[in-house]
């Protein structure tokens, strides 16, 4: 006989007897998953009523049995008494009431209420701004519908967040903020922190020599067996010209992870902010921390292509109005690097005709020419609070030119206007 979770959820119910007909060794090694088609709400109702937790949909330990205010949905005025709508943590919305002000110990969340209604008021067009009537002092359904909008906004922005440095090797903290609209989470992008390459390419990720140096300050260095200068000062800082390739030591080497040439593979030691900018840009990203003039930022990574499948792709991505192929053309043409659904923090980084961030190529354990990594390095001090930004037609080799730009009737595309605003603003993105 079915519990009372297979008679909710058939779908677990077939999953459980598809696992009872594998192999005892199969089905013991491995999990399946099914897409669970019921609502938050039932989910939640049936947690409570079967006594069970669930962190992922909100029902813990502490809220099982007890009230935790999520959020607040609506406002009123009631015999000089003043009440808020209070959507409890993990519970469903029909369990949502009025509680007086009084009961209410979450100054935070009233703050919030209070900001949400005060934009709310000031973007509706002059002429029309919404006032509660005195008479019947209460909201007007379309502001608690808007504050209920961005109070579920700020929660899905919040677990965006925790995912985001979840998945993140790097140091440098990730947070993500939108004042300017409702926008929520990207639903096709997943992070990641290295190259992934696509079916049919190989990414050899293992060094054949390495330096055995005590101080690769003054020794012969894996720069100097590449033929070129070593990159760093003493200040971490680079110190060679645009368009110079770097090669940091590897896995085969012999000094230590505080080793000077070892700046690029530790990742972004700086906070970054995910943030909706208000040009109409979409999504761009600021520092939260000065940035020191010459300092290594982020890389750009992503899903490592053909320049056949770029092409292609790029054609249906110019028609939407997005940019996020990069050619990895160091010293020949071969490979891409698209970040349109896998990628890093500098999927999120917008383009600037005056930008803050250099591109540089670098060598570290894949020391194929024909695949390098691209590190964005900071061109001047950028202060806190600043959008990072980088020029979307620089090539690899640190030059920008008409001639990264292909005109040829054979690959026309559709041209992305630039909204940077710079001085120097060339109109177009591609």
């Amino acid at each position: 006989m079915p519990s009372e979770t297979e008679r909710c959820f058939p779908a677990l119910r077939l999953s459980a007897r598809i696992m009872d007909s594998l192999s005892p060794n199969f089905s013991s090694a491995r999990a399946w998953c099914v897409p669970c088609l019921v609502s938050l709400d039932t989910l939640q109702e049936l947690c409570r009523k079967e006594k069970l937790t669930c962190k992922s949909i909100g029902i813990t330990k502490r809220n099982l049995n007890n009230y935790e205010v999520e959020y607040l949905c609506d406002y009123k005025v009631v015999k000089d008494m003043e009440y808020y709508l209070v959507k409890w943590k993990g519970w469903p919305d029909s369990t949502n009431t009025w509680e007086p002000l009084q009961n209410l110990k979450c100054p935070l969340l009233l703050q919030q209420f209070s900001n949400d209604k005060h934009n709310y008021l000031s973007q509706v067009k002059k002429g029309k701004a919404i006032t509660l009537k005195e008479n019947h002092r209460a909201l007007k359904p379309a502001v608690a519908e808007y504050i209920v909008k961005k109070a579920k906004q700020r929660i899905a922005l919040q677990r965006w967040q925790d995912e985001l440095n979840r998945r993140k090797t790097h140091k440098g903290m990730i947070f993500v903020e939108n004042t300017v609209d409702l926008e929520g989470p990207p639903s096709d992008f997943y992070y990641i922190n290295e190259y992934k390459p696509a079916p049919g390419i190989s990414l050899v990720n293992e060094a054949t020599f390495g330096c055995s140096c005590r101080d690769c300050f003054f020794e012969k260095c894996c720069p100097a067996e590449a033929g070129v200068l070593l990159a760093y000062n003493k200040n971490q800082q680079l110190k060679i010209p645009p368009g110079a390739p770097i090669y940091e030591c590897n896995s085969r080497c012999q000094c230590g992870p505080d080793c000077p040439n070892r700046i690029v593979q530790k990742g972004t030691q700086y906070s970054l902010c995910i943030f909706r900018t208000s040009n109409g840009c979409g999504w761009g990203v600021k520092t939260l921390v000065k940035i020191k003039r010459m300092s290594f930022v982020m890389e750009y990574v992503g899903e490592v292509i053909t320049s056949e499948e770029a092409e292609r792709r790029g054609q249906l991505y110019d028609n939407k109005g997005i940019t996020y192929l990069f050619d990895l053309d160091y010293e020949s043409d071969e490979f891409t690097v698209d970040a349109a659904r896998y990628g890093n923090v500098s999927h999120f980084v917008n383009h600037s005709c005056d930008p803050n961030l250099q591109v540089f190529n670098v060598f570290i354990d894949n020391l194929d020419t024909r695949l390098p990594r691209i590190a964005l390095f900071s061109t001047r001090t950028i202060n806190a609070g600043e959008e990072l930004t980088f020029d979307y037609q620089m090539k690899s080799s640190g030059d920008v030119s008409s001639d990264s730009i292909d005109h040829s009737p054979a690959k026309k595309r559709a041209r992305t206007v630039c909204k940077c605003g710079s001085v120097t603003c060339r109109g177009y993105l591609n």
